[in-house]
């Protein structure tokens, strides 16, 4: 769902980047009317099958990664426990050598978790990229037909009447239903 959000977000912050640049352009031609339009963004986002179906793939890509982790971090646990249970009865040189071992083990293990963090954000972006160009391509391409000079995410809006919402085109379309 995470990326879901990230995807509403920049899609509004696109949309509405891109219906100034159309404001200002329909101001210096003295337009008499701008036609208008909203779309919920998130919606379409949240619903759509190939965005969950694109969600599964990332997560399937990266699931024995985080499973490897997981069990490296409950090995790291196990053996912190066990020092904690056995260091009384240790020598202060097993102490040393156990604990230099388990601050090298935190260690690498702390780099591991980081760049799979990196890996799962770029590929996140990447897919999010891709998504949100076929998107931009759809509400650009709805909007031409319909003569909308300005299409803005409805997170964004206060209020809009009835009649200019295309939430239902773009998700018909981003979905291949039309």
């Amino acid at each position: 769902m995470k990326i879901v959000k990230k995807f509403g977000i920049l899609m509004g912050a696109l949309l509405l980047a891109a219906g100034i640049e159309v404001c200002q352009a329909a101001e210096a031609t003295t337009l008499p009317q701008i036609k208008v339009a909203v779309v919920n963004v998130q919606q379409v986002l949240q619903q759509s099958p190939h965005v969950a179906e694109l969600s599964k793939k990332l997560e399937g890509e990266f699931k024995t990664r985080q499973t490897k982790i997981g069990d490296e971090q409950q090995a790291l646990q196990t053996e912190m426990d066990k020092f904690k249970k056995e260091s009384p009865t240790l020598s202060q040189k097993d102490k040393d050598a156990i604990q230099k071992k388990i601050a090298n083990d935190r260690a690498v293990l702390l780099k591991k978790v980081v760049a799979y963090q990196q890996d799962l954000q770029k590929e996140q972006n990447k897919v999010m990229q891709g998504i949100l160009a076929d998107l931009n391509g759809i509400v650009s391409s709805i909007a031409k037909a319909h003569g909308y000079a300005l299409v803005l995410d409805n997170q964004a809006v206060i209020y809009s009447g009835e009649g200019n919402d295309i939430t239902k085109d773009v998700a018909d379309k981003f979905n291949g239903k039309k």
